[in-house]
C-alpha cells in the first residue's frame, strides 16, 4: 500500500487516535483491491473475514426477505462500512455490492479484534462510529415513520442541497428505483411525490433536481434537528455523504 494511501486512512475517524503501532501493524497486512460494478461483496448471515474501508467509487448495502429487497445505505468514499459484525464476530445483518468500479481496503477480522482490545484509543473511537450509526438509524427510523412520502423526499432534496452548500440544482447520486427504495417507496410512489414537487418548488430534468421554491420546500419538508442528519461541509476523508445515507453499523 502507498504511504498516500496509508495517510489517506489515518485520517479516518476510526484509524486517526489509534497509536503508531496499532495503526502501523494492520496496514501490513491490509491490501487493497478494486472491484468491478453490481459485485456482491458481503452477503446478509454470512460472519465478517474483513473490515471493508471504499476508497473510491461507492457500495450499496441492502436486505432481503422472503423474495423482498430494500436499500439500507449507499456508501460513499472514503468510510468503512459494517463495523459493526466485524466488531461484534456476529453475522451481517445486511449485504453489500458495489454500484460501480470500487476501490476497497481490507483488513483481516481477526487481527482487528486483536488491536480493539489492546488500544483503548482505538476502541473508543469504534465504539463513536457504531455510535454514530446507531444514530443514523434512528434518525432514518424516524423520517419512514413520521413524514409522508412527499414530506421524505422534499427533506431529502433539502439535505442534498444544504450538503452542496445549499445549491439549487443537485443531481441524484443514485438511480431513482435505489433512492425510492431508500426512502420507502415504490418506485411508483416516487414518481408520484416527484410530480407533486413538480407543481410546487421543483424542476425536474432527468437526474438532476432543481429547487425552484425554497421557502416551500422546507415549509412541506420542515427540517428537524434531532430527525435529519446534520451538514458537514468538509473536504476531510471523515466527511460522509451516503446518499446523506451514513449507514455504517
Amino acid at each position: 500500500m502507498t504511504d498516500d494511501r496509508k495517510s489517506e486512512l489515518r485520517r479516518l475517524p476510526l484509524f486517526r487516535e489509534m497509536s503508531t503501532p496499532t495503526f502501523e501493524s494492520l496496514m501490513k497486512i491490509a491490501y487493497s483491491q478494486v472491484f468491478p460494478p453490481r459485485l456482491d461483496l458481503i452477503e446478509q448471515g454470512d460472519f465478517a473475514d474483513f473490515l471493508h474501508i471504499l476508497i473510491d467509487g461507492s457500495v450499496e448495502l441492502f436486505a432481503s426477505w422472503n423474495g423482498r429487497s430494500t436499500v439500507m445505505g449507499v456508501v460513499q468514499p472514503v468510510s468503512t462500512f459494517i463495523l459493526a459484525a466485524c466488531v461484534c464476530d456476529e453475522p451481517y445483518l445486511m449485504s453489500a455490492r458495489t454500484l460501480e468500479r470500487s476501490r476497497i481496503v481490507m483488513i483481516p477480522v481477526a487481527d482487528v479484534r486483536v488491536s480493539l482490545r489492546h488500544d483503548p484509543d482505538f476502541a473508543m473511537a469504534a465504539m463513536r462510529e457504531l455510535a454514530n450509526g446507531y444514530r443514523g438509524f434512528v434518525r432514518q427510523t424516524r423520517n419512514l415513520k413520521l413524514r409522508s412520502s412527499v414530506e421524505r423526499l422534499a427533506a431529502y432534496i433539502l439535505q442534498r442541497s444544504d450538503h452542496e452548500n445549499a445549491a439549487d440544482s443537485i443531481v441524484l447520486p443514485v438511480e431513482k428505483r435505489h433512492l425510492a427504495s431508500y426512502l420507502g417507496m415504490t418506485p411508483e410512489n416516487l414518481s408520484r411525490s416527484i410530480k407533486a414537487l413538480q407543481g410546487q418548488c421543483l424542476k425536474v430534468q432527468g437526474m438532476r433536481l432543481t429547487i425552484t421554491d425554497r421557502a416551500q420546500l422546507t415549509a412541506l419538508a420542515l427540517p428537524d434537528a434531532v430527525m435529519d442528519e446534520p451538514v458537514k461541509r468538509s473536504a476531510r476523508p471523515d466527511s460522509k455523504h451516503n446518499m446523506n445515507m451514513r449507514r455504517t453499523a
